[in-house]
This record gives structure tokens, sequence and C-alpha cells, in this order.
């Protein structure tokens, strides 16, 4: 059977007049179901596969190959506008969880549909939650203290290091009302719900594009050094005024966008790259951020996934040097990161695409969400504020579930 897909035909980082239908992009949202639906909102576009006309294979051959190959087949068996949507985990070895829907449809972005503003009633009861911390507040304090005598020590240079609430309810949590009310916190940002494996789901708002490309045109948007917003006004602007100015924060921002640059420059024929970060905030949170632009130099044959997989991981969600840092994660984290840290997106035939760095998630499997949050360790960290700045991301996830840490 043939996908159907509806695509607009305008630019990623453009929706045309035309387009803005109020109710159209919420329509979708309200229409996600998670048996079987992959939802992506960007501040480009909204989707909603349902179904699965194919399945990406997990084999030894290169991710992009067989992504090329699976899309080339969709179009021979009739598809003319095959889309690939899903997430890839933070782990290369581990496999991937993407796959053709049987049916795409295309919206405008959230942020442009009035009715995203409608807010959506609790329905989970959130006395019924149980919370556990892995590693707990202390535990992660002590695990940063410990990375940061190691860079003192001159080992590396950062490492982040994440933390996972698992909160376990009575009954299946309900995520299609988690989702929306997840988008309608931050409409502006990346908001998805897929499958990332047999009985699990993948739900978040990450803030983070890894990277798009239209034709010829990339965009990567950098974060790195965050600060949790404040609900007094005058408390927040001093807290985004303290961190464009922050030289910890600074640094650690320079660090990832200096590695985007040069994963990037060897497909480029033109990069454009700022001086200084600015910002970019969230319900919970405050980020430098920086818009790296660029044309390509060989459009034909660099796909989105091609400038994602070179862009990751990036020292924003791993750390510098790359292996030594995998390798402090890994003896350092008591759990599997799984899809978290990863990247979830689409992309279609032609090699355009967007795919987010996976943050501000949860993976839910029966009656069981594991929420994920990191933060960026440097020599000049203090074990106190990178826990609090993980409680502070936690927030986005626990609002939407009407849960307390």
């Amino acid at each position: 059977m043939a996908t159907s897909v509806h695509r607009p035909t305008a630019p990623l980082d453009a929706t045309p007049p035309e387009l803005i239908r109020p109710g159209a992009a919420t329509a979708l949202l309200d229409a996600y179901h998670p048996a079987g639906d992959r939802f992506l909102a960007t501040p480009h576009r909204t989707l909603l596969g349902s179904g699965t006309a194919a399945e990406l294979p997990h084999t030894a051959r290169p991710l992009t190959e067989r992504v090329g190959d699976l899309l080339d087949a969709r179009r021979r068996a009739g598809d003319p506008d095959p889309v690939l949507m899903g997430a890839l985990p933070f782990s290369p070895d581990a496999p991937p969880a993407l796959a053709v829907p049987r049916d795409v449809r295309w919206a405008p972005p959230l942020r442009s549909d009035p009715l995203v503003s409608l807010p959506v009633p609790h329905t989970e009861d959130p006395a019924g939650w149980q919370l556990r911390e892995v590693p707990a507040a202390h535990e992660y304090a002590a695990l940063v203290a410990a990375a940061v005598a190691r860079m003192r020590a001159g080992e590396f240079d950062k490492v982040v290091l994440a933390r996972t609430l698992e909160l376990t309810a009575p009954h299946a949590p309900d995520l299609s009302a988690m989702l929306r009310r997840l988008a309608r916190r931050d409409p502006a940002g990346y908001t998805f719900a897929v499958p990332s494996g047999p009985g699990r789901t993948l739900v978040g708002a990450s803030p983070e594009l890894l990277v798009s490309r239209t034709a010829a045109t990339l965009t990567a948007n950098p974060l790195a050094g965050s600060a949790p917003r404040s609900t007094d006004l005058a408390e927040d602007v001093r807290r985004a005024a303290a961190l464009l100015e922050s030289p910890k924060d600074l640094h650690e921002h320079a660090v990832v966008v200096d590695a985007v640059r040069t994963a990037l420059a060897p497909f480029c024929h033109t990069l454009d790259v700022p001086e200084r970060p600015t910002l970019v905030r969230t319900a919970a949170m405050w980020h430098l951020s920086t818009t790296v632009t660029g044309t390509l130099a060989r459009p034909a044959t660099t796909t989105a996934l091609d400038l994602a997989l070179a862009l990751h991981p990036t020292p924003a969600v791993c750390g510098t040097p790359t292996a030594v840092a995998r390798a402090v994660i890994a003896e350092s984290e008591p759990f599997d990161r799984g899809a978290y840290a990863g990247m979830v997106g689409w992309q279609n035939a032609d090699g355009d695409g967007e795919w987010v760095v996976t943050l501000r998630c949860a993976e839910a499997e029966g009656t069981v969400l594991r929420l994920f949050a990191g933060a960026g360790v440097v020599a000049a960290s203090s074990p106190e504020a990178e826990t609090a700045e993980t409680d502070a991301k936690f927030r986005t996830f626990l609002n939407a579930v009407g849960a307390t840490l």
C-alpha cells in the first residue's frame, strides 16, 4: 500500500501565508494516538505519521545507506514522497527506531495556530505517582565532583552527566494528553512522540535543533550553558543577563559551537557562525544559543541525516574529547541512556529533513515513565549548581504529568 503524503513545498524556515490555517496544527496534535502514530512539531511545521509502511532494518550496513535504500524502495513501490520518521539512540551501536509511516499528514507550525493556547486538563492523579531518583541527588552531586576533580587534573575538558527519574503510576499514563500539554507549554519548540522500541514510546519537548537541511541550505542551533527560569520577572531577567556574561557558560558554549563548526565545515561551500551567542528560553530554562547556517558544497549527495550523524554526539550532550567523555558517562551513569541525548526527526527521499537533539524527554513503558535530564560539567562547575540544573530541566516533564520532585 502506497504511503499517502501531503507535504507542503515551503522551505524549513518559512510557512507560506496560505498554509496558516487556525486549527490545522492542533488537529494533528489532537489526533495523535500512541498505538502506531509518530508525531513531531517543530517551529516550521507539524507532522503526524500513522501506521507503518516499512521499518528500517538494524544491520551492519551504514545507517545512511539503509535509510536511502528504504526510501528508494518505497518510491519504487509507488509512494511518490516517502518520509522517514523516528528516533536514533545515544549509542551508535544501539538499534534505531526509524520507519516510513503508512500515511503522513503535514500542517503549519503549532506556534502559528491560535488554538494551541487552549489549556489541556490534567487527567493523571498527581498523588498516584511513585518517584525514584537514579541516581539520588546527593549521589549525582558526588559524580559531578569526581568529574570536576579529573578535569582539573587534566584528564578531559567536559562531560555531560545525566540523571533519571522513574515515575510509576497505578495505571498506564495518558500519553496523548501528556503530549498535548508539552506542546502547549512550549509551542515554538520541538515536541515529539515516537515509538522507541517494543512496547516503548519516547515523548518530549526539546529546545535544540541538531540540524536541518532544505536543498542546499543547512541550519544548526547548538545550545549549551543554561540557567533556570524564575516566576519573578525581575529575577528572571537578572538570570538571563547573568547567563550572557557567565565565563563558565560562555566557555562551555564556545566548545560546542567550535565542534559544530568543525563537523559541518567539510560539507559546506559557505558556513556562517556568529561570534557571540544569544538567548533562547523555554518555559523552564534559559539557554545560550547560536544559529549556524551554511550552503552545502554537494547537496545531491549530502542528506540531513549525513549532517546529523557528523554532528552527533555534540559536546552539548556528551563532552570533549568525545571518546573520553563517552567512557566517563558509561562508568558514571547507573542506567542506559537509550534514546535520551540521541536524535529524533524526519527525512524525505530528497534528503531534506530536521533532526532534533532528544532532550526534556521521557520513555514510557507500561505504567512507568523514565525521565532524563543532564548538565554540562566543566572544571569550573559546582556540584550543587549542576544538580539544581537537572532539577530545573526535569520540571518541563513533571509539569506535564502533574508530579513534583
